[in-house]
């Protein structure tokens, strides 16, 4: 079994911000594979299905960015769910806008979805996709960056940024991260 934790923020004010970047990918994610309608379970919306041949689970917590680690605590503690197979997807204010960084562990880097699940599961040691978003010009608020919608020449490229995401996440399945790693970090 392996589950993807897209993070954003529910509701249609958020749907195209760049904090919401996680719940792009797995929304994409879904449509590609061919999930089903995403169900309301865990402080979640959770689809299931099956991809080249696993058992996989995409989350998206409902609980707001600052909360995402209690919905992954309660998945985790129902299905008895290790933390080595999943992979969290998020945005990253340190990644060029158009690139993508997977690693395995580290801090929060200041990202509150990240310090909610590290305080809910107890370790900085999970896999994560970093979208990156790139930093806002000095003196701008971060918080109203992340919260504000993409600009309209990120917008054109947002798909494919997403879909090298989604891409990322397909290898995945297949390979070990340390491999999806190696072939998806420029």
């Amino acid at each position: 079994m392996k589950w993807i934790v897209g993070l954003g923020n529910p509701g249609q004010a958020y749907r195209n911000n760049r904090h919401n970047v996680g719940f792009m990918t797995v929304d994409r994610a879904a449509e590609q594979w061919g999930m089903p309608v995403f169900q309301n379970k865990f402080k979640a919306l959770i689809s299931e299905g099956r991809v080249k041949g696993e058992k996989v689970y995409l989350l998206k917590p409902m609980t707001y960015m600052n909360l995402s680690g209690e919905s992954m605590r309660a998945f985790m503690d129902f299905y008895k769910a290790s933390l080595e197979d999943c992979i969290v997807v998020y945005d990253d204010l340190d990644t060029p806008f158009g690139q993508i960084r997977l690693r395995y562990q580290g801090s929060s880097g200041g990202h509150n979805g990240i310090k909610s699940i590290i305080q809910h599961t107890g370790t900085q040691t999970f896999n994560r996709i970093r979208i990156g978003v790139s930093r806002p010009a000095p003196g701008y608020n971060i918080a109203d960056y992340v919260l504000a919608d993409f600009t309209k020449e990120e917008a054109r490229t947002l798909p494919d940024v997403v879909q090298m995401s989604v891409d990322a996440l397909e290898f995945s399945l297949e390979n070990e991260f340390d491999r999806t790693m190696a072939k998806f970090n420029k």
